[in-house]
């Protein structure tokens, strides 16, 4: 039987408030996380022949973290939107909303200052099978623009069997639209130790939806029979990924979003999404969820600027993201999955991320 353990520790402070960290054990997987942005700093697993080693991109001090992960979001918890929305802009019942725009014309990950830049309270949970820490907080209404309160729960557990699950819950006093994901990078070989496009990837999805040069969904849900983007089976991450197709030249590689394969019942339930697999090492993992879309994304804009935890630059698709959300811009897009959350209603989405070893 695993040993599991729950350990918290300080880990500075943010504008006077303590930020703690949280490692979450069971004597296989070690995952660290922080109250400061619902991070995920670190996910130590072993290789074939039992080496340890971090496979999560991210910063050694919470100052890191506070003033250089504005823009690559290692680890974060997003919202209240994750991803893009065209112009910052939608409408909600005939009245039109404006958020920031944190991302040239568009907003970007819930804004100037979204959940990732918050501290969130935390409550210890010990159950028979799994550890883990519940992070609670309300978005008051008009935070980065957004209407409504938003009380918002994200737990994240690690169970015995070697899965980090996350649950995420929300509710709200008005009309408001809501897209919560986890951007941790991840690389299989161990965080610092180079390029992922060796990595092995299988995504179950048999369509995209195509970007503008902004990444700003056009509407349109195309095939992925034929293309690059298809994942279907296995595929090295860089076998194609400078292939002269236009989503890849848009994107400066892979940074889409994948309508997950779903039973025709579409009762909700946790479905595969993507499987990745490291050769060398052996390791694998496995990723599950409820939500409708995955956001896969290459590390495009790392440029050598920023250091992590093992004190080595981060360059260009050195991590990868298995980002599982709703679609970007569905506030604009009234045929994608909706968005709207309202009074009396819950947001309840979940995703699994197993590790393994092949």
């Amino acid at each position: 039987m695993p040993d599991l353990n729950l350990d918290a520790q300080p880990f500075g402070a943010v504008d006077g408030i303590p930020v703690e960290i949280y490692t979450l054990a069971n004597g296989t997987v070690e995952i660290t996380l922080l109250t400061f942005g619902g991070i995920i700093q670190a996910i130590r697993v072993p290789d074939r022949t039992g080496r340890i080693a971090n496979i999560a991109l991210g910063f050694a001090t919470l100052d890191d973290y506070v003033h250089y992960n504005v823009e690559p979001y290692f680890g974060a918890l997003v919202g209240r939107y994750a991803n893009r929305i065209a112009r910052g802009r939608f409408t909600i019942d005939g009245t039109t909303v404006q958020v920031p725009l944190n991302n040239g014309p568009n907003a970007l990950h819930g804004g100037i200052r979204g959940f990732d830049k918050h501290i969130w309270a935390a409550t210890e949970i010990r159950e028979p099978d799994a550890v883990g820490v519940r992070l609670s907080r309300t978005s008051p209404n008009g935070e980065e623009g957004y209407p409504g309160n938003l009380a918002v729960d994200v737990t994240y557990r690690l169970t015995t069997a070697g899965t980090l699950r996350i649950d995420y819950r929300a509710t709200t006093d008005a009309a408001t639209v809501v897209n919560l994901t986890n951007h941790t990078y991840f690389n299989l070989a161990g965080e610092g130790s180079g390029s992922i496009l060796g990595h092995e990837l299988t995504l179950n999805a048999d369509h995209f939806t195509p970007t503008d040069e902004g990444l700003i969904p056009t509407g349109e849900v195309a095939p992925v029979d034929g293309t690059p983007l298809d994942f279907r089976t296995p595929h090295p991450v860089g076998a194609r990924i400078r292939d002269n197709h236009p989503q890849l030249t848009l994107g400066h590689g892979y940074d889409h979003n994948y309508v997950i394969a779903r039973p025709s019942s579409g009762d909700g339930s946790q479905v595969l999404a993507a499987i990745v697999r490291e050769p060398t090492s052996g390791r694998r993992l496995e990723v599950s969820t409820t939500q409708p879309g995955v956001q896969f994304y290459t590390g495009n804009f790392l440029t050598g600027a920023l250091v992590g935890t093992s004190s080595r630059a981060y360059r260009q698709s050195d991590g990868l993201c298995l980002e599982t959300q709703h679609f970007p811009d569905s506030p604009n897009q009234p045929h994608f999955p909706a968005t709207i959350l309202r009074p009396g209603e819950e947001y309840r989405e979940t995703t699994a991320y197993t590790f393994a070893i092949d």
